[in-house]
């Protein structure tokens, strides 16, 4: 019986070949669980819930024009749970030890002849286990895999039954993406952002094959505008501003996280400053940042630095399909304000400014044509995000309540998501069980010592605390 080929989209092309010898496109994730679990039970677990995706079970094969999902008919669960011993070096932590594995494998290609995703269990772990997660963006971004990966907790739902066997979403993601910035983009617009009469131009042109218009009621006129601005705004962004953090990388990751902070006093401070829970976090990163540049020796003062951060752009019930749906929205993050209240206002109206932008759907398309293109065109596309950012950063909220595998407690989770070109740095923020954590990814270049960056986010944020109870009260 032939195997079942179906065609990758478009943007999952492009995330598949984004591979380099500096950034490898691998969502990394971290699960500490109390008491611990056993690799039969993990392996039992993820037969009986993940495969169940057919994402899961197939291999990808690359053609000259883009690639294929195949089933892997020699599929062995033992390829992808695979067992991990912590021999920490005298002196060493296994806390410290479990960050110098993680770094170590978010380097390591997986083997391209499986399905792109691996889990590595460490059975014996700080009285518990601890669980490594690798899958390859083209997957699925980090949305829909946090969705789909929790469905292998105790009483995580399994995916919706299909009516049919449906074809791949690249018919939807012609669909809304011609409809929702294709249409727009009239011959003055493509002039205007620099791409008319090029390939890309051309290949813009072959996305759009609308078949239900998603965004009719729009005044294109109105939508045209907005769009050449945010596409000329894109391309026309200053390279980011020279720091220690930004520069060509050497491959070596480095990862740290913090301790869980309680999420109500983040909305404390919220609530009484006006500002989303959102401004609050991204403060604190902006000031963890500043300090640890200060005291490496490196004035901020006057800096900004600029962070890709992944917009969602499907709704959530969908997430189960699979695939990438996303676009990015550049964020200037105030790194050389040391006013905490300061700071937290200057990204408030940052992000203000970035609500109702075209931006992240003109990245989006920006991927799709990137999924057309030979890697060397692909790869200095690309590169144009890398020049003008030193980070990429993303904020997931979690669960309200902890989880539960195999009968034990998720009781700490912590992922990241892939840097692309040379950019050096990962950010992560995620929101479980009550309490916000604080994640980095770096080279081992750029930034040695993650940890000195983590280690200022809490006083950061108790500074932000004092001053907003010092403020007087209404």
């Amino acid at each position: 019986m032939p195997l079942a080929v179906e065609r990758m989209s478009r943007v999952d092309t492009a995330w598949l070949r984004m591979d380099n010898d500096v950034n490898l496109m691998l969502i990394v994730g971290v699960w500490m669980l109390q008491p611990g679990i056993t690799h039969a039970d993990l392996c039992r677990r993820i037969e009986d819930k993940l495969l169940k995706y057919d994402r899961f079970r197939q291999r990808v094969v690359q053609d000259a024009i883009g690639a294929n999902w195949v089933e892997d008919e020699h599929f062995d669960i033992e390829h992808h749970v695979v067992r991990e011993v912590l021999e920490p070096r005298p002196g060493q932590s296994m806390r410290d030890a479990l960050q110098e594995r993680v770094g170590e494998l978010a380097t390591q290609p997986l083997d391209p002849r499986r399905p792109l995703w691996q889990y590595h269990l460490v059975e014996h772990y700080e009285g518990g286990s601890a669980m490594i997660a690798r899958l390859h963006h083209c997957i699925a971004d980090g949305i829909a895999l946090i969705s789909v990966v929790m469905s292998i907790t105790d009483g995580g739902s399994a995916p919706p039954q299909r009516r049919a066997r449906e074809k791949p979403d690249e018919a939807h993601e012609d669909d809304w993406l011609s409809d929702a910035v294709l249409k727009p983009l009239t011959d003055l617009t493509v002039k205007a952002i620099g791409m008319y009469g090029s390939g890309i131009a051309k290949s813009m042109e072959m996305l759009a094959h609308p078949q239900q218009p998603l965004l009719g009621s729009l005044d294109a006129a109105r939508v045209g505008y907005q769009a050449v601005n945010d596409a000329a705004a894109l391309l026309l962004m200053p390279d980011d501003s020279p720091t220690a953090l930004k520069g060509k990388p050497v491959g070596r990751k480095v990862v740290a996280w913090s301790e869980p902070m309680p999420l109500d006093r983040v909305k404390t401070i919220g609530k009484g400053l006006g500002c989303s829970i959102n401004d609050v976090l991204l403060a604190c990163v902006a000031g963890a940042i500043g300090a640890y540049l200060r005291d490496s020796g490196e004035d901020p003062a006057g800096k900004d630095i600029r962070a890709m951060v992944p917009v969602n752009l499907r709704p959530l019930e969908e997430a189960w399909k699979l695939g990438n749906r996303f676009g990015l929205a550049p964020l200037v993050l105030p790194i050389g304000i040391e006013n905490p209240i300061e700071r937290v206002y200057a990204v408030r109206r940052r992000m203000a400014a970035l609500k109702g932008s075209y931006q992240p759907l003109l990245a989006f398309a920006v991927l799709a044509v990137a999924g057309l293109l030979i890697k060397p065109a692909q790869d200095a596309l690309l590169g144009v995000f890398a020049r003008k950012s030193t980070a990429v950063m993303t904020n997931v909220p979690g669960p309200a309540k902890p989880l539960q595998l195999c009968g034990s407690t998720i009781r700490q989770q912590m992922f990241w998501v892939p840097a692309s070109g040379d950019i050096g740095v990962g950010v992560s923020i995620l929101t479980y069980a009550g309490g916000v954590q604080f994640g980095l990814i770096t080279d081992g270049l750029l930034c040695p010592q993650p940890q000195k960056i983590i280690d200022r986010f809490e006083p950061e944020f108790e500074k932000l605390l004092l001053l907003t109870l010092m403020l007087p009260w209404s």
